[in-house]
């Protein structure tokens, strides 16, 4: 039985948005990886903000119906983003995701360097794979 930590369960394959990628291309990285959101991160995977698919679609329909010009990232990204720990249990961060907390967060080591990211859903797996 794996130790109910987060490093072992979080996605480590997840989709990195660059603050200076147009929306257009964040788009098409969150969708490759089948994504809600990802982690804006520098070249150095150091966590500056977070960005979702609500906020690019809200973007890429302005391109698709209004042909307005395409925006970056860092033009809507969150700047104030919740993280967690590699070393988190995951019900310490169950508990946090059954309010209104977003679905997924970055996990970030100490140099609050990008390591993986964690969703609702993998929580979830994590507690059915060792409790049922």
């Amino acid at each position: 039985m794996k130790e109910m930590i987060v490093k072992n369960y979080m996605d480590v394959n997840f989709a990195k948005i660059y603050e200076d990628m147009p929306v257009i291309t964040a788009s098409i990285e969150l969708i490759k990886k089948e994504a809600l959101g990802g982690p804006v991160v520098d070249q150095n995977n150091i966590l500056l903000g977070w960005i979702s698919e609500q906020e690019c679609l809200h973007v890429t329909t302005q391109f698709a119906y209004h042909n307005q010009r395409i925006g970056l990232v860092q033009d809507i990204m969150r700047k104030e983003v919740l993280s967690v720990k590699a070393d988190q249990t995951i019900f310490s961060l169950a508990e946090k995701m059954v309010g209104p907390q977003p679905k997924t967060y970055p996990v970030i080591n100490e140099n609050n360097k990008v390591v993986g990211v964690i969703s609702r859903r993998r929580v979830l797996k994590a507690l059915l794979d060792n409790n049922f």
